[in-house]
């Protein structure tokens, strides 16, 4: 895997976009609201590695993923989902450009490298990716608020990567404070294990009244991750790949799982302790990045 997860241009000119990753460097559940939504404290960090996505444009209105996800329905994958919610934006707004917004439509082909349910944000960076990029495509000239209220409807992780900086986030996770934490380089780890967020969320023994912490208060290694615990239990292999890491460090998990990742202040550092990894596990080694690559686009 750590092979496949090489760096790339944010995007080029046969229309190939990134979509880097992104680990919480904590996680809290301070609460729950009456819908059930659960009100979450993190601070998300962008990865120098990624899934890319290729657009090209088509003229029928007509949405094709060409590289279907096995297990997702194409109507379900976040990307074809993402070019849907942007398309009928496009449609409730227009007015004298009706006619050429019915014939927008896309072809996209989304290279996955990222673990499905490894808790690095795939399929929430490809939906916000599609986002910027056919916002700039197809012309639509949404600002950033259009397209992080777009993000929302299709996922509470969505929305940081339009946002595109490293950010103190609360709320439901939609809620920003940028923040800079120290240069660090990332062992991350990918158990064999894919984790259902919604399991995870849903567990009895799960803790939702972690007190809230104030933006300002914190600071690089704070906090815990409030789903580890959970996960752990679960999944047996979450608990076996971070007892490995904590021999190098604070480690912890990302998200809901199952990945998880210690942190490293030169990339030599990282990258010894990724040769010291047992044959019976998976990781890579990736920088933390504080601008989304596609922050300006």
């Amino acid at each position: 895997m750590n092979d496949a997860m090489t760096n790339e241009l944010p995007y080029d000119e046969s229309h190939k976009w990134f979509a880097p990753a992104k680990i919480n460097l904590f996680l809290h559940v301070i609460g729950r609201r009456a819908d059930g939504y659960h009100l979450l404290q993190t601070v998300f960090r962008f990865l120098d590695v990624g899934d890319s996505i290729r657009c090209e444009p088509r003229q029928d209105g007509r949405i094709v993923l060409a590289t279907p996800l096995p297990g997702v329905a194409d109507e379900n994958h976040l990307a074809v989902r993402a070019a849907q919610a942007l398309r009928t934006e496009i449609l409730l707004v227009a007015s004298a450009s009706m006619a050429r917004s019915t014939k927008l439509g896309v072809t996209l082909h989304v290279d996955k490298r990222l673990p499905l349910g490894g808790g690095l944000g795939g399929g929430s960076s490809d939906a916000a990716t599609t986002l910027i990029a056919l916002n700039h495509l197809w012309r639509t000239g949404l600002d950033r608020a259009q397209l992080q209220r777009i993000a929302f409807a299709l996922g509470a992780d969505v929305p940081i990567f339009i946002h595109g900086h490293t950010a103190f986030a609360e709320g439901v996770g939609e809620r920003f404070t940028d923040v800079t934490p120290p240069p660090a380089w990332y062992l991350v780890l990918v158990p064999p294990v894919a984790v259902p967020t919604a399991q995870i969320f849903a567990a009895s023994d799960l803790r939702r009244d972690t007190p809230a912490m104030a933006a300002s208060a914190w600071h690089s290694g704070a906090g815990r991750n409030d789903l580890e615990a959970v996960a752990a239990a679960l999944y047996p292999q979450v608990a076996r790949h971070l007892d490995w890491l904590r021999a190098w460090g604070d480690a912890r998990m990302s998200g809901s799982g199952a990945c998880c990742f210690v942190a490293f202040a030169t990339a030599a550092a990282a990258d010894a302790a990724h040769a010291a990894l047992p044959s019976s596990m998976q990781g890579f080694v990736a920088r933390g990045i504080d601008q989304h690559p596609l922050a300006f686009i």
